[in-house]
């Protein structure tokens, strides 16, 4: 075996995965839609994407509600990482955390409140969900 065709082998077995990312920050504001859609873009004609849409919409909901309390002056921030197996999105509030014990992806007793399905909702879109450990940034991943 030559060393030039031993080179090409090593370069195939250590090829490193494409991988796309962009970071995004905005003040808090419910209006979200136009930027659900930018996120999504590189998924967008997937047959899941409407969930995807809603898992998304749920999440920065709950980061401007619940997070940053809707105080226009704090910001969210949002990275998405695509490789060729997964979508990933990076939500992060400035507040101050949700605690570990009410994270509860259980659809609430009274389905018809205003509140407490947003985290079934989200759990029931995403392939996986992770929490920093101050509880103010969630990443969702989808399988591609």
């Amino acid at each position: 075996m030559s060393l030039f065709r031993g080179k090409n082998i090593l370069k195939r077995f250590f090829k490193r995965p494409k991988i796309n990312w962009s970071n995004y920050e905005f003040e808090s504001s419910l209006q979200l839609n136009e930027f659900v859609d930018q996120l999504l873009e590189p998924i967008k004609n997937s047959q899941s994407s409407y969930l995807i849409k809603l898992g998304l919409h749920e999440a920065l909901v709950n980061a401007v509600k619940h997070g940053n309390k809707l105080d226009p002056k704090k910001n969210i921030r949002v990275r998405r990482i695509i490789t060729p197996n997964w979508c990933v999105w990076q939500i992060q509030d400035q507040g101050n955390g949700i605690e570990i014990k009410k994270r509860d992806y259980k659809l609430p007793k009274k389905i018809t409140s205003v509140n407490g399905r947003g985290l079934y909702i989200i759990n029931e879109c995403f392939d996986d969900i992770r929490w920093s450990s101050k509880g103010n940034r969630l990443q969702l991943a989808l399988k591609r």
